[in-house]
């Protein structure tokens, strides 16, 4: 439940004051009747500004895998030999995942 932090606080003494049917009253007036809106579908329709990138064709140059390198049996990335940590099994580890 969201808290208003700037809301003048009261006593104990006022919060014991309040009646059952009060309480229920405030509480079905708080509560809202809308539907909750999916953000991710309000996001979809946001558009920035200059961020139009149809037309990009993003390069990349692939390096295929050195012989100083191995590539993790848990991660699947690729480490310098220098981050192996284990090889079980024929399978090597790199020292973030051991």
């Amino acid at each position: 439940m969201a808290t208003d932090y700037d809301a003048p606080r009261r006593d104990e003494v006022d919060l014991g004051e309040d009646s059952l049917e009060e309480l229920k009253a405030r509480r079905a007036d708080s509560q809202s009747g809308s539907v909750d809106v999916d953000e991710v579908e309000v996001a979809e329709s946001f558009e920035l500004p200059g961020a139009d990138l149809a037309d990009e064709e993003l390069t990349v140059k692939v390096l295929p895998m050195q012989t100083d390198e191995f590539r993790c049996a848990r991660c699947f990335l690729v480490h310098h030999r220098s981050q192996l940590a284990a090889e079980r099994n024929g399978e090597l580890i790199c020292r973030e995942c051991a």
